[in-house]
């Protein structure tokens, strides 16, 4: 191989490299967050120390969404959620399309809240309008799910 032919390869395979490098990056950014999806959670345990408690967390390159709890007396009293370390603020009315982001996730629609948000499995509903984003809490009690909160965040 000539001199001038081993150049020419290893700058090409400079660039190669330097594109290949770059392409992923760039595609990462360019992706949207889906518009429907849901998280499942563990409930925390009986018996667990009293204050708030992180019954699970989920972390992507879109944000980061946090179950607690708050027990008293060992005992679960309710769960709410935090989306980047705050709590959504409160959503108002919610367009229809959370309805059908939760019919197709098998998650009743939202109505009222219940009175206590405790059960054995719980769900985050997260569905994007545009720019918005509403996050939704489920907790399972005897195989049922109920509706807990909403929060736009």
């Amino acid at each position: 191989m000539t001199g001038l032919a081993r150049r020419f390869l290893v700058g090409a395979l400079l660039v190669l490299t330097a594109i290949s490098l770059h392409a992923p990056s760039a595609w990462a950014a360019a992706k949207e967050p889906p518009t429907c999806a849901a998280i499942s959670f563990r409930a925390l345990p009986s018996g667990a120390t009293d204050g708030d408690q992180d019954a699970g967390l989920y972390k992507s390159r879109f944000g980061k969404i946090i179950v607690t709890g708050t027990v008293k007396s060992g005992e679960v009293q309710t769960y709410y959620v935090t989306v980047n370390d705050a709590r959504p603020a409160d959503a108002g009315t919610l367009p229809g399309t959370v309805t059908s982001c939760a019919s197709s996730k098998h998650l009743p629609a939202p109505g009222k809240s219940e009175a206590s948000c405790v059960g054995d499995r719980l769900q985050v509903l997260i569905e994007h309008s545009g720019a918005k984003r509403y996050v939704l809490l489920y907790a399972r009690q005897s195989g049922k799910w109920g509706f807990c909160s909403a929060g736009a965040a």
